[in-house]
């Protein structure tokens, strides 16, 4: 079995850069975190590739060349391939030019499944995935915080999607998107001592527009329909704070605090 799984490098939310002219980040100057919700589900590939060694596990990511580095943090987790979508024409790029990109090289790719996040820090759209299942043609689930091993592995993953007010059981047959949150159990693992210096060059490829045989002006900004009219930062309004204690005055500022907002009757 082959999982492709899709991980997003996102500007740390204490430290990026924002470009006001085009109205994109800055990822190039930006400090870079692995996307929470796209550490997921790596994390659930490389547990299942623990008890079952012989899946093959290549991770995709559409980024500039700044990422190299962390990926190969992420191929020394025991991932047997990396593959970075990177060329100056890609920038700016919105969801559904993103999507158009990573769906050509995975159309050069063989796979069983494609494991990615659900929502992304930066964007928090939720677009991609389903973007990429229509452009792959083949069916695509979000929001799940559960898989099955067992039925993973026999090509019929039996998943649980919150949906907020429920949570939902689903099957999906094989190749499909599957797209996991956060809230999930599944963490990524720390690299092992024993690999932080391994050299993992021969496992890692770049790939840039002419090898996807995109023609540059339908990519970046240039090739995307989503045009930013304005952007602003997020200014919040101060509160006060009412510090309590654990005893007799505090338990009545709590309660009086809850009768006057009428959160108790």
């Amino acid at each position: 079995m082959k999982i492709v799984c899709l991980l997003k490098f996102t500007p740390d939310v204490d430290s990026f850069e924002y470009d006001y002219t085009n109205h994109v980040l800055n990822r190039e100057n930006s400090k870079m975190i692995i996307n929470p919700d796209d550490a997921c589900a790596l994390g659930f590939a490389l547990n299942l590739k623990k008890k079952h060694p012989d899946i093959e596990i290549e991770v995709v990511t559409m980024a500039p060349l700044s990422v190299k580095s962390m990926m190969e943090d992420v191929i020394r987790r025991r991932v047997n391939r990396g593959t970075i979508l990177s060329d100056s024409a890609f920038g700016g790029s919105d969801t559904l030019t993103t999507s158009r990109i990573i769906a050509a090289y995975l159309k050069q790719t063989e796979y069983d499944v494609i494991l990615t996040g659900t929502q992304t820090l930066d964007g928090d759209t939720a677009h991609v995935p389903s973007q990429l299942a229509e452009f792959l043609g083949i069916g695509q689930l979000s929001a799940i915080t559960k898989i099955d091993e067992e039925s993973f592995i026999n090509g019929m993953p039996e998943v649980e999607v919150d949906t907020e007010n429920y949570v939902d059981v689903y099957r999906i047959p094989f190749p499909a998107v599957l797209s996991v949150r956060k809230e999930s159990k599944y963490r990524l693992p720390f690299v092992r001592y024993a690999d932080l210096e391994m050299d993992v060059s021969d496992r890692l490829q770049i790939v840039d527009h002419k090898m996807l045989g995109i023609d540059p002006l339908s990519a970046g900004l240039k090739g995307s329909a989503t045009k930013v009219v304005k952007t602003y930062m997020q200014t919040y309004e101060q509160k006060d704070k009412i510090i309590v204690h654990n005893d007799k005055d505090g338990i009545e500022t709590v309660y009086r605090f809850l009768k006057d907002n009428g959160y108790l009757k």
